[in-house]
This record gives C-alpha cells, sequence and structure tokens, in this order.
C-alpha cells in the first residue's frame, strides 16, 4: 500500500518574508484597532522623505500591550522623528502618566504635535530638543531618578545604541523593559557585508556588535523579535 504523503509542518520562509503577509497582519488586526490620531498621524509620516523612519505600526501594537501589561507610568523615549511610538505611548499610559521625550530634530516632532494636541495628550509629554547621551547624563546626576521608569524605548542612533543601554539600564526599574528598534537594520544584519551598500555598512556594523552584547549581557532577558525592522526587548533582571 502506498504511503499517504503528509503536508510539510515547515514554515514556507518564502510567504512569512512576504509584504502580503505582513498586509494581512497589519489589515485583519492592526489597522481595524489604531486610534484615529495615530492613523491620521501615520498618513502624515507617510510624504516625509524620511517616512520609513516611523515606528511600525504592528511593532506599536505590541509595545501597547506591554505597557499595559507594567501598568507603566513613567517611561523615556530616545529618537521621537513625527512622535508615532510616542503619541502611542501617552495615549496608553495614565492620565497623570509622564514620558521624557529626547530628539535634536523638532521639526519631525512639530509635525506629529498637532495630533498630540489633538489627542489630549500634549500634557503628558516632556519633550526635550538634544542629543540624548547629555540628557541621560543630567537625570542620572540625581540618583533618586535610579530604577524609577518602567519603560523606555529608543529609536535613535545606532552606533550609540550600547552607550544609551548602559544609561538606561540604571534608570529603568527592575522588572521594566527598555524596547530598541531598527534591530535587524532593513535585514542587512544578516547578509555578507560585501553585499550591503556602502553608505549602510558602518550602521549595520554598529546594529550587529550591539545585537551580539545585549545577548550577553546577564542583566537583561531578552526577546528578539522580528516585527517591523526588528525590536528587541529587553526586561531588567538586576
Amino acid at each position: 500500500m502506498d504511503k499517504i504523503s503528509k503536508p510539510s509542518i515547515l514554515p514556507n520562509p518564502v510567504i512569512l518574508q512576504s509584504e502580503e503577509l505582513l498586509k494581512y497582519i497589519l489589515e485583519t488586526s492592526v489597522y481595524s484597532r489604531e486610534p484615529e490620531t495615530l492613523k491620521e498621524l501615520r498618513d502624515a509620516t507617510a510624504s516625509h522623505p524620511m517616512g520609513f523612519m516611523g515606528a511600525a505600526p504592528d511593532a506599536g501594537q505590541l509595545i501597547a500591550m506591554l505597557l499595559k501589561l507594567l501598568n507603566a507610568k513613567k517611561t523615556i523615549e530616545v529618537g521621537v522623528f513625527t512622535g508615532y511610538s510616542l503619541l502611542l505611548t501617552a495615549l496608553t499610559i495614565p492620565h497623570d502618566g509622564k514620558i521624557i521625550a529626547i530628539d535634536p530634530d523638532i521639526k519631525s516632532y512639530e509635525i506629529g504635535l498637532p495630533f498630540i494636541k489633538k489627542a489630549g495628550v500634549e500634557h503628558k509629554i516632556d519633550f526635550i530638543e538634544s542629543p540624548a547621551l547629555p540628557v541621560l547624563a543630567k537625570i542620572l546626576e540625581d540618583p533618586t531618578n535610579e530604577g524609577t521608569f518602567d519603560f523606555a524605548f529608543i529609536d535613535a542612533d545606532k552606533n550609540n545604541y550600547w552607550n544609551y543601554h548602559e544609561r538606561l539600564i540604571k534608570l529603568v526599574k527592575i522588572g521594566g523593559i527598555i524596547a530598541y528598534d531598527n534591530t535587524l537594520w532593513g535585514g542587512m544584519v544578516a547578509l555578507p557585508e560585501k553585499l550591503v551598500p556602502e553608505p549602510k555598512r558602518e550602521w549595520r556594523l554598529s546594529t550587529l556588535q550591539f545585537n551580539k552584547a545585549i545577548s550577553k549581557d546577564s542583566r537583561v532577558e531578552i526577546a528578539f523579535v522580528s516585527i517591523g525592522d526588528g525590536v528587541i526587548f529587553c526586561r531588567r533582571v538586576c
């Protein structure tokens, strides 16, 4: 008797990486639950020359859930751009919650500001126009700030990710989460260097070095999620 062939249970990598699958996920469970002001900000960001830098809405959905699970009330954001993740956080945390948002580019932030005001959450945000390292150093000058933040989101210059990490690990409480965006760097972390466009090699290398370092950091538990452009979630354990 001929054996009945069974369908393979292994996933098809072509399907898993397809734009069609991402479209299915977004249209099925993300866009239908996205607050209107977030959608409006996402649409406004799409016309920006650097619009691809905006946080991925499916990653945002996961971040919102984590904020709720943490009962987060005090957060910090390094790298704001037009403010999609910032507005998402402000909509999620309580009315008396606070976010320190740091970015040297206030013009991009001002694109999102009307939507933040429309959502009625501007009072939760302390936007600081500055490179992040001096601000983080200033915050750490007061030892009472250590271990007081519930959540941090970093979407900034990749060559400083480890410098940010060394400071944020002191500011985020034990049990809190630090999320690092763009840790797949457009998938280029998995490519041989010779296949990577030369202008992108330096930050690719910085991303590779950070990913390797964070995977060995015993102070955190990590989850490397291939959502958006890759997000590493770090839960501080000591």
